[in-house]
C-alpha cells in the first residue's frame, strides 16, 4: 500500500472539500438532528463506499487504457479539478433532508452516497485511482479526508462558514490538483522522473 498514494489523497479531498456541498450537507444535517455520532458514521461509511468504488473504477480504467494518451488525460483532469474547485457550491436545505424521515444516520448515508456521485471530490479519487493504481490506499485516503473536512463541520459548521475564508481556501485546493495535473503531464512526457 503507497503512502504517497494515502497523503496525497488525505490533503486533496481534505481542502477540495471545505466548502463543498457534502460539507454543506454535514452542517445542514448536524443542524437538523443534533445528533453528531449517526451523522459521523453515516458520513464515514457512504464515503468509504463511494470512493472505494470510484478509485476502483479508476484503477480498473487505468488498467486497460494504460497509454500515453490516457496518463495526459489524467493529468488534464486533474487541471480541469483545479479550476473546478474554484467553483463555490451551493445546497438546497430541502434537498439536503428530503429523507429525513429515516433518521440521522439513514439519511446522512443516503445523502452523501448520493450528493457525492459526480461530485469533485469522486472525480478526484476516480483520477488518484487511475494515477496511484491503489484503490484500496486512495480510499483511505479520501476518506481521511473527507473526514477531516466534515467531522469538525458536524460539530461547529456554522462557526467554520462563518469565520473561514473558503476563497483562500479553495485556491490553495486549486493550486495542489494545478501542481498534481502538471507533476502528471511532466512526468508522462518524460520531463520529471
Amino acid at each position: 500500500m503507497s503512502m504517497d498514494a494515502i497523503l496525497t489523497s488525505t490533503a486533496i479531498v481534505a481542502l477540495a472539500e471545505i466548502g463543498d456541498k457534502t460539507q454543506l450537507l454535514a452542517i445542514v444535517l448536524a443542524t437538523r438532528f443534533r445528533r453528531p455520532v449517526p451523522i459521523i458514521l453515516g458520513i464515514l461509511l457512504a464515503t468509504l463506499a463511494n470512493h472505494y468504488l470510484a478509485a476502483l473504477v479508476g484503477q480498473e480504467v487505468a488498467n486497460l487504457l494504460d497509454s500515453l494518451w490516457f496518463r495526459y488525460a489524467v493529468g488534464a483532469s486533474f487541471l480541469a479539478m483545479a479550476l473546478w474547485t474554484l467553483v463555490p457550491d451551493s445546497l438546497d436545505d430541502e434537498e439536503a433532508t428530503e429523507n429525513a424521515r429515516f433518521g440521522a444516520f439513514l439519511t446522512t448515508l443516503i445523502a452523501f452516497f448520493i450528493v457525492e456521485m459526480g461530485d469533485k471530490t469522486q472525480i478526484a479519487t476516480i483520477a488518484l485511482g487511475a494515477q496511484y493504481q491503489d484503490a484500496l490506499a486512495v480510499m483511505m485516503g479520501t476518506t481521511i479526508g473527507m473526514m477531516l473536512a466534515n467531522v469538525p463541520a458536524v460539530f461547529v459548521g456554522h462557526i467554520i462558514i462563518e469565520k473561514a475564508p473558503l476563497p483562500v481556501i479553495r485556491s490553495v485546493a486549486a493550486l495542489l490538483f494545478l501542481v498534481i495535473g502538471l507533476w502528471v503531464l511532466a512526468q508522462t512526457a518524460g520531463l520529471v522522473g
